[in-house]
Parts: C-alpha cells; structure tokens; sequence
C-alpha cells in the first residue's frame, strides 16, 4: 500500500512538471515569459553538430547511391539488414556482361576472332565484376559504416541529452517565474502588514496568510536554486559531448582517406585489366572471316591479308611446324587441345579441317588449336 501511494504521489509529481514545462512552453511561444539563453559557445557547439548529422546524412545516401545505383536493390538490402538477415549473393552487371560474353563467344567458335575476342572481353568484364564487388565492400566496412555508427550512436546520445537539457531549462525558467511571483505576492504582504486592519480574529488569520505567501517564496527561492543547479549539471554534459563531434570529424576524416584510397585502388585496377585487354585484342586480325564454314570471296580475302605468310605457307603444306602460343585457351571439347600462354606446340595442317583451326601436338596430347592463339616460329 505504501509503495502504491508512493507511485502515485511520483505520477502526480511527473504530471505537475510535464504541466508546468507545457505551460512555460507556451507563454514562451506567444511571448509572456522570459526565456533563459544558452551561452554563444553552446549554441555555436549545437549548430556545428546539426551541420554535423545533416552533411553525414546526405553524404551516406549520395555514396549508397554511387555503390549500388538501383533504387530496389538497395531497398532490399536495407531490409535484410533491419531483419538482421544476410543479403544473398548475385552476380553485378559487369559479370553478368561477362557470363553473356564468354557464352557468345563460345557459341561463335573460341576458334573464331570474334568468339575469341568475346570470351576475352567477358573474362575481363568478370575480373571488373569482382573488382567492384571488392571495392563495395571495403567502402561499407571502412566509410559507411562508422558514418552510420555516429547517426545511430553518437548523434542519438547527443540528442537525447539536449532534449534532456531543454527540459531542464523549462524547469529552469518555470521556477524563475514562481519565484518573480512568489517576490511580488510577498512584497504585497509586507506592505498590508504594516498597516494590518482592526480586530485579533482578523489579525491572526492575517498574520498566517502573511506567513504562508513568506514560506511559499522561500520554497520557490529553494526550488529555483535547485534547477540553476541541474540546469548547470545538464548544460556541462551536453557541452562535453558536443565537443566531442571534433573528434568525429577527425574519425570521418580517416574514413574519407580509406575511402579515397580503396575507390583509387579500384579504377587503377580496372584501368589494368582494360590496357591487359586491349593488348590482346590489338594482336586480333582486324578484319575476319564469317561464322560459318564457307566464307564469302571478300572474306577469304581479308583473311589472306591478315593471317601471316607462315600460316598461309602451312596450310598449303603437310608438314609439320613449331608454334608459340600467344594467350590461355580452354579446349570447350575433347576434340580441341587446351593452351598455356608462351608454351611451344607443333603444329600442322590437316586436309578438310575448318581454316580457323590447325592439328596441334604436345607430347603425347593431340587436338584442334585456333590459329589466332598462335605464332609460327622459324
């Protein structure tokens, strides 16, 4: 029972101030009561901290939306996230390219320029595809993220105890204003009091009114040193942690490096892959035959210009020759022979056999090699 009538003398007690914070709220509002100014190095401190949260903000969404342009996308990933679930991996639009690629590629003939040339560009669109994913990740972990700790964190902690700090200066201000007319009331008093009117009943309920409106100021004076007091306490914490966001801006400042560093490692390794592919393209025929097994007159022509002087010799001969291989291949059947860069293989030319391919041997292994891979050594 006592620890009821307790609870309900700390409800009546939150009411009265929520009450009288509301109601000097209000006449702060509409202009008829006073209103306690924070000092200009606390209110500079709270500015810099709005500034703070609002710039970080708009920096987050803006690199999200460099990171992963599409709007749903990034709405299912901020759901998994809420649900503390695990985002499912899928291929970025560079390997998907690629995956599209390779697949061409080996539909026309890895013995074809064309299909070979494919299969290169999707090999690199891949290796571009991995790159980004690499370069996503580690701006999440190394920027967004301690830029979404300080708005989750940080920022809350701040807000909270500057709305606390309100508060107190509601109260601070509320007791001011009792305590102005708790000084008037008693003011009025002292002067009846001098003069009080005829009659003991009269003047011993007098005298009792005149000490009440006294202890009523004296509680007032009491109550106002009290919130000066918490005012005081609140404001100094609140101070504190705004000093803080400098170091939060010395924090987002190493994140920006790591940032600029992981996007500058990024496009120079992208920029590697593309220079390693034009290399290999630049070694393609420029012009090429047609897909299919009967090339056209202005075709077989091309191709005459293109292949080597070598290459046109074997074919019109049986006898074998040495050849350098000039890039990776992958034998996509059991009839082909797969190739390693700068290796030497014998080569030959085999009647009947399509034009882009020849009869190649390695030791014991034996298979169809296209010619674009090779050189004829002397």
């Amino acid at each position: 029972l006592a620890e009821m009538e307790f609870s309900v003398r700390r409800l009546a007690a939150d009411a009265g101030t929520l009450f009288s914070r509301a109601v000097q709220f209000t006449e702060e509002k509409l202009g008829q009561a006073e209103k306690t100014e924070l000092d200009a190095h606390l209110e500079n401190l709270l500015v810099r901290a709005e500034a703070t949260k609002h710039w970080t903000e708009k920096i987050m969404r803006q690199t999200e939306v460099v990171l992963q342009p599409n709007p749903n996308v990034r709405m299912e990933e901020f759901l998994y996230e809420k649900l503390d679930r695990k985002v499912p991996t899928r291929a970025n639009n560079h390997e998907l390219l690629g995956e599209g690629m390779i697949d061409a590629g080996h539909e026309f003939g890895p013995g074809t320029a064309y299909g070979s040339a494919l299969i290169k560009c999707g090999e690199t669109e891949k290796q571009l595809g991995s790159a980004e994913k690499e370069f996503i990740h580690s701006a999440a972990i190394n920027f967004l993220t301690p830029f979404r700790n300080f708005i989750d964190g940080d920022f809350k902690t701040i807000s909270k105890e500057r709305k606390l700090l309100q508060n107190k200066r509601l109260d601070l201000d509320a007791a001011k204003t009792r305590v102005k007319k708790a000084r008037v009331a008693d003011a009025r008093s002292a002067e009846l009091s001098s003069a009080p009117p005829p009659g003991e009943e009269y003047v011993a309920q007098f005298s009792y009114f005149i000490s009440f409106l006294h202890v009523r100021w004296l509680k007032a004076e009491t109550e106002l040193r009290i919130t000066q007091s918490e005012f005081d306490r609140q404001a100094e914490i609140t101070r504190l942690l705004l000093e803080g966001v400098s170091s939060s801006h010395a924090h987002h400042l190493r994140c920006l490096n790591d940032f600029v560093d992981a996007q500058a490692s990024y496009y120079a390794q992208c920029y590697q892959y593309m220079v390693n592919l034009q290399k290999q393209l630049g070694s393609f025929p420029t012009t090429f035959c047609s897909n299919n097994n009967a090339p056209s007159a202005s075709s077989s022509a091309s191709i005459s210009v293109a292949a080597s002087p070598s290459l046109s010799e074997l074919r019109s001969s049986s006898g074998p020759r040495r050849a350098r291989v000039l890039y990776d291949y992958d034998a996509a059947s059991s009839s082909e022979l797969s190739l390693l860069a700068d290796e030497v293989i014998t080569v030959s030319s085999v009647p009947g056999m399509d034009s882009d391919w020849l009869m190649g041997e390695r030791g014991h292994q034996k298979g169809k090699v296209p010619i674009t891979y090779l050189e004829l050594l002397n």
